[in-house]
């Protein structure tokens, strides 16, 4: 199932400048592989060590977080968008 991948700012340089990318996988969990597979080094900014999504980075697919989803095994139906969106802190 072919997605379309909003990559923010901070990770454009793993696509080249792109701000948007297409992978497939029928899961959030394909869909970071099928990434990583073409953008090398993309995973690690998104999953932690243990494999978890980093707690300051939002994942979305379509408008619902995959936190309150499936997490890694959240569906990602043919032609969905997901969004990377990493926290905002500051003061």
């Amino acid at each position: 199932m072919s997605v379309t991948v909003r990559i923010p700012t901070i990770l454009r340089t793993y696509t080249g400048g792109q701000s948007e990318v297409t992978a497939e996988g029928a899961t959030l969990a394909d869909v970071l592989d099928d990434l990583e597979a073409n953008h090398t080094g993309i995973r690690a900014r998104i999953l932690d060590d243990a494999g978890d999504i980093r707690r300051f980075v939002n994942v979305y697919v379509g408008n619902d977080d995959v936190r309150f989803l499936d997490g890694l095994g959240t569906a990602t139906p043919d032609g969905a968008q997901l969004s990377i969106i990493p926290a905002v802190a500051g003061g």
